[in-house]
């Protein structure tokens, strides 16, 4: 059964149109995706989040036991700072990618939608006596998010405050009837400022309301989507799995080397020191004007290089474009390669490297 989200009614009434995104009744488009998708990379936007999972983790030992799991650093982190990491398993490959934000009580986990619950699994096979509690505070917050240009200004507009640049910084503001707010500097998925806000569930429908009324326009998946990818931004269970190599996907942001021991660190390390990954996630733009569907095949010449993984039609590039792992061979960017879909004739592609060029 689909899953939809507490403000569905609110985005119905803004004239969205719904498609099934990872399970989830989710706004493909308020009528004009062209126009949101120019809002965002113009003025901003304002995307709802409230799919995303949520974990609290809370406990003297939390922040030594988060540090020694995740892929990033943990420990260096005040109140009010975060990052992007990653759970790795010993074998380097991606359990989850998350983002880290640090509070005076608790370190909150951000997932990719439905993955809290299994986020707790996962950490909960590595607590052995640690003063560590885990909770999946799932739908029990509102989520939303601010992209583009204008986008800190208008958060200062709606709720007296704005975090610093720093990615992942974050601070607490009040908007409406004094409803408290947390503002998060987001890391950079659509290529332009980003601002996350974290509200009570109850506070969802005014916090959307005061929103639009600043900035005027609600962004769905169809735009969101050429942002992204444009950006070259992975999503987990789209682009990411539990069988990609960290090393495989763009991970500057993701890892620590100075960081100390943790779950897959060996093989990452090994892999930039002595090695190298035999695929990688690149960008693909096609000629035409056909999207193609994840999991169409990657070819040069008469050999299956790679699998594409997430595409769109492009709104900056006028072009459809694509996420792709491709053989390590045939990953330079400007290669030539064709993408295969049954029943239809190949179609011409050029390896681009991440982000594409606008």
């Amino acid at each position: 059964m689909l899953r939809h989200l507490p403000l569905h009614d609110v985005h119905a009434a803004a004239g969205a149109r719904f498609a099934e995104r990872g399970g989830w009744d989710i706004p493909l488009d308020y009528g004009d995706a062209t126009a949101e998708y120019a809002a965002v990379r113009r003025h901003v936007g304002i995307v709802d989040r409230s799919d995303y999972g949520l974990v609290e983790v809370t406990g003297r030992d939390r922040v030594k036991f988060l540090h020694a799991l995740l892929s990033n650093e943990i420990k260096a982190l005040e109140p009010g700072q975060g990052c992007a990491a990653t759970l790795l398993d010993v074998h380097g490959k991606v359990q989850v990618m998350l983002s880290v934000w640090v509070s005076e009580q608790a370190i909150l986990l951000v997932t990719p939608p439905e993955m809290g619950a299994a986020t707790v699994e996962s950490l909960d096979k590595f607590l052995f006596g640690e003063k560590v509690d885990l909770r999946d505070a799932s739908g029990e917050s509102t989520l939303l998010l601010l992209a583009g240009p204008q986008a800190a200004e208008v958060a200062q507009a709606v709720t007296g405050a704005s975090p610093p640049e720093p990615a992942w910084s974050h601070v607490v503001g009040r908007f409406g009837s004094s409803q408290e707010v947390r503002l998060v500097r987001g890391g950079g998925e659509t290529g332009e400022v980003e601002i996350w806000l974290m509200a009570a569930g109850t506070a969802g429908a005014e916090l959307w309301s005061e929103l639009v009324k600043t900035a005027g326009r609600p962004i769905g998946a169809s735009a969101f989507e050429s942002l992204r990818i444009e950006t070259g931004t992975p999503r987990y269970r789209q682009d990411v799995d539990e069988t990609v190599l960290l090393p495989e996907i763009p991970f500057a942001d993701l890892v620590s080397y100075s960081k100390g021991c943790y779950p897959g660190q060996e093989v990452v390390v090994r892999i930039r020191d002595r090695g190298h990954v035999n695929r990688m996630l690149r960008g693909l733009a096609l000629d035409g004007d056909t999207v193609p569907p994840a999991g169409a095949r990657v070819a040069a010449g008469d050999v299956e290089i790679g699998r594409v993984t997430s595409a769109t039609w492009s709104f900056g590039l006028k072009r459809p474009i694509a996420l792709a792992f491709v053989r390590r061979q045939h990953a330079d960017p400007g290669t030539a390669v064709q993408v295969l879909v049954d029943g239809a004739p190949p179609t011409a592609a050029t390896v681009s490297a991440l982000p594409f060029a606008r």
